[in-house]
């Protein structure tokens, strides 16, 4: 008999300190292994990326050193980590060592009106996860130091005269393996997070270091000039149907009727392809690898247009299905960066949004777009649209085509199965064949 386990009052508990981290990182992060580990990293990279969008530095360094502790140094005002009157309290404990705070939450403040970090959590969240972090800040004239171990800080905050004028705030921590089921973040993460970065942060230098074995580093910069714009022309190549477009706009609305209202910036690039097919959105900077409101937006905005040039021209069929999406998807190369002043994530890791108006608001925006584009280039508008309906003739054909072969062998699979009294005999001797005419 199983023994009896006292259930009481006494046994509530609650996580203090770090250990609202340590004890639980899939909260956090998203899980306790590999990917959990690389957005905690990203969750530091990203603080780095508020700042320089905000105006403050063109630069972004991130070092990944053999022992798979990361460092990363931005260029901008660095952290305010001294004392703070309003909270009786000094920032470094703040910003370093609580959950939701940060500078962030007001949303009127267009210091951070377009932000990835917006919980008060990602900085905080890392240092608890960490074996150990060593903050560097220069600013107001002054270089500030705080080490960190185990999400404890270890002697408080030193303070001196800076030697250089250069602001700017430089973190390196180990991820602890006590939190982690794994941290060797390989390195094809940092220069697909980095490059996706450089994609929708037009202007921005990022330099990433990788330690040797030897101790030496190698390095590799990653920079758009003109954004978006140029990596669908990377992605196109020379496969490119029709002209590369940009288009953005400003728009302003709210999620429901007693909701605030918030500001939206829509961009989006894109081309048309036979060879080539990529859709990607990030929003705040943020890669949105599932989506969400902004995937909505498109699908609905390019079949409606595309159906409807297709039934104008009279290019369907009698009885013809229109097209969906998936024929829209093979051949259209479109990156969609979108920014707003509040923010509705599935969850911290941040690889969807919820945001309603957004998804009306792109969507109005994209139908017309594309229908004056369709108007100023009808060259490219025919054969855009033509490739989608050939799409979906191709893939309606295949379909037909798999349907009738898991037919034919269905067929073959039940003759093999029959029993063995209706199984076709055989024989060469012509004495001992019969033919049964029913």
């Amino acid at each position: 008999m199983a023994k009896k386990v006292v259930y009481n009052n006494e046994s509530i508990t609650m996580l203090k300190g770090p250990d609202k981290v340590r004890k639980r990182p899939g909260v956090i992060f998203g899980s306790d292994g590999l990917d959990g580990c690389a957005h905690s990293i990203f969750e530091i990279i990203s603080n780095s990326i508020d700042e320089a969008r905000s105006g403050y530095g063109s630069k972004i360094v991130v070092t990944r050193y053999q022992d798979c502790s990361v460092e990363v140094e931005d260029f901008g005002r660095g952290c305010p980590v001294d004392f703070n009157k309003n909270e009786n309290r000094y920032n470094w404990e703040l910003v370093y060592c609580e959950l939701y705070a940060g500078g962030k939450y007001d949303a009127s403040d267009d210091n951070y009106a377009y932000s990835l970090g917006l919980n008060g959590l990602g900085l905080c969240a890392t240092q608890f996860a960490s074996e150990y972090m060593d903050v560097e800040v220069i600013r107001d004239g002054f270089q500030y130091n705080l080490h960190f171990e185990k999400g404890e800080n270890v002697g408080g905050l030193s303070k001196k005269a800076a030697k250089k004028r250069q602001t700017g705030t430089k973190t390196r921590w180990k991820p602890d393996l006590d939190v982690f089921t794994e941290i060797n973040v390989p390195d094809e993460y940092y220069r697909d997070v980095l490059k996706r970065q450089a994609v929708v942060n037009p202007n921005l230098l990022f330099v990433y270091r990788k330690e040797e074995p030897n101790g030496s580093f190698t390095e590799s910069q990653y920079l758009y000039e003109n954004g978006i714009s140029d990596y669908v022309q990377e992605l196109a190549g020379d496969t490119a149907l029709t002209s590369i477009q940009y288009w953005n706009c400003q728009r302003e609305g709210k999620d429901r009727e007693d909701k605030p209202t918030y500001k939206v910036k829509l961009s989006v690039a894109l081309t048309f392809s036979n060879r080539v097919q990529q859709i990607e959105y990030y929003h705040n900077s943020s890669w949105l690898e599932h989506g969400g409101s902004p995937d909505r937006a498109v699908r609905t905005a390019f079949v409606s247009q595309i159906n409807g040039w297709l039934k104008t021209k009279g290019l369907y069929k009698k009885n013809e299905s229109a097209i969906t999406f998936a024929d829209v998807q093979d051949c259209l190369v479109l990156v969609s960066s979108s920014f707003s002043t509040r923010t509705s994530y599935e969850n911290q890791t941040k690889k969807a949004i919820t945001n309603k108006f957004v998804a009306q608001a792109m969507t109005e925006f994209l139908k017309h777009q594309i229908e004056v584009y369709f108007i100023e280039h009808p060259d490219e508008a025919e054969k855009a649209c033509k490739q989608v309906l050939i799409n979906k003739q191709s893939r309606e054909h295949a379909e037909k085509a798999r349907i009738t072969i898991k037919k034919t062998m269905t067929q073959q699979m039940d003759l093999a199965n029959r029993v063995q009294k209706f199984v076709d005999c055989r024989t060469k001797d012509a004495t001992r064949r019969e033919l049964y005419i029913v």
